[in-house]
């Protein structure tokens, strides 16, 4: 054997192997990425008293990161589980005041600029007739915001979430009430169950999302 087919024999085997390490770094990569990810602990219970009682005991244990989910609305549960994003009222109000002053400044434009009238002697400018069309304007541009900013700021439509993968969650638009204490930096999942199971839940379970991504809203 020469030195030249010694030197291309050694050259092929070199190569073999990287790309038998590229291979096996791609197929770790790639089972590393179906496998699920820890999203949080989901408590399950069945009476919006006992919910309540739960986000607060978890508020004052130290938990930030949470979400309830139940039928109906529950008045302060937004403050229990320190809720404090004002994206939507806030909208509807800008809303509400843009269309307020569109309303009343397309009517002034018509009546006084445009195409003005003289009807019995009345002013231009008569201001008490242009409230309705002022009032309608208004409450038009606020309602419209209110859904479709509801819908926005909740990142609507979403039809995967993890807490889907949570034991009997689609019972939480009839009867049953959850809360979820997510995945954080110094997040120990064993203790969190611990601290749930503690609060009167029914059933408490770890979840685990399919794929990694950004749930909170």
């Amino acid at each position: 054997m020469t030195t030249t087919t010694f030197s291309v024999l050694l050259a092929l085997k070199e190569t073999n192997k990287s790309m038998s390490k590229t291979l096996e770094h791609s197929e770790v990569g790639h089972h590393d990425h179906d496998e699920p990810v820890f999203y949080g602990v989901v408590a399950e219970y069945d009476s919006g008293d006992k919910l309540m009682e739960a986000a607060e005991k978890a508020r004052e244990g130290g938990y930030t990161q949470m979400d309830a989910f139940s039928p109906f609305p529950i008045h302060g549960m937004s403050e229990a589980i320190g809720f404090k994003c004002h994206k939507v009222p806030l909208s509807i109000f800008g809303a509400a005041c843009v269309g307020a002053v569109v309303g009343l400044a397309l009517q002034y434009y018509v009546s006084v600029i445009d195409y003005p009238l003289n009807v019995g002697g009345k002013p231009l400018f008569s201001w008490p007739s242009f409230i309705p069309v002022t009032y309608e304007c208004t409450i038009l541009l606020a309602s419209l915001t209110a859904v479709f900013g509801m819908l926005a700021f909740n990142g609507f439509p979403k039809p995967y979430h993890p807490v889907f993968n949570t034991p009997n969650f689609d019972r939480a638009t009839q009867d049953k009430f959850f809360l979820v204490l997510e995945d954080g930096e110094g997040f120990d999942a064993a203790k969190a169950e611990s601290f749930l199971k503690g609060t009167g839940a029914d059933n408490v379970t770890s979840v685990f999302a399919d794929e990694a991504g950004a749930w909170s809203v």
